[in-house]
């Protein structure tokens, strides 16, 4: 059987995404592997899920799937965003950061939120997926390269020109089935009446 590591130690959202993925992978978590989540630095949900998904992608050497997520406030400059972990980190819960979110809303008239999930995974050929949802656009490694004039910084002292990923429509990917052939893929019933994707090329379920 494939294997496949979802990149989190939260035991909830490791239950969700082994939920989207098909039962012919077997789903292994770095905490049964002892390895440490890496500091999310990233600047956005594509930047930190990407972060995660370069970082476990280095213990393995089968694919790897990684996300970020958070709640998005309106009212509160689209905060707690990327930090909306770390806040319930801070409060010791979930329950308790969200007490703290409510308090700060009392005064607010537009109450209205969203949630934002990036997902990156990682293949055995080394290409990496960052999908923006939202956006339906994704970002692959490798491809739609793109130049960018950068300033000095201590990363980079000498600034320049660099060439970086540019996200491109999800349209225009296609999934790999087990006997390597690359489709666009359809939605059908299965015999038990449930909705599976399928490869349009092999008839294979995904």
């Amino acid at each position: 059987m494939k294997k496949i590591l979802i990149g989190t130690h939260n035991k909830g959202k490791f239950k969700e995404i082994s939920y989207l993925i098909s039962s012919k992978y077997k789903k292994i978590s770095p905490i049964l592997l002892k390895i440490k989540s890496p500091k999310e630095t990233g600047k956005t949900f594509i930047a930190n899920s990407r972060l995660k998904v370069k970082f476990f992608s280095k213990y393995v050497d089968y694919p790897v799937i990684s996300d970020d997520s958070g709640l998005c406030i309106r009212a509160l400059n689209n905060k707690p965003g990327i930090y909306s972990a770390r806040l319930a980190k801070k409060h010791g819960s979930f329950s308790k950061a969200m007490k703290f979110i409510l308090n700060k809303m009392k005064t607010k008239k537009n109450r209205s939120a969203f949630f934002v999930c990036s997902l990156s995974y990682y293949d055995e050929n080394g290409k990496i997926t960052s999908v923006d949802r939202e956006k339906g656009r994704a970002f692959v490694e490798g491809i739609n390269l793109v130049s960018k004039h950068t300033k000095p910084s201590a990363a980079n002292p000498q600034g320049g020109i660099v060439k970086r990923e540019a996200s491109v429509h999800i349209s225009n990917l296609m999934v790999v089935d087990s006997k390597g052939q690359a489709s666009r893929i359809g939605r059908k019933l299965n015999k038990d009446g449930k909705l599976v994707r399928y490869s349009k090329k092999s008839g294979e379920v995904l």
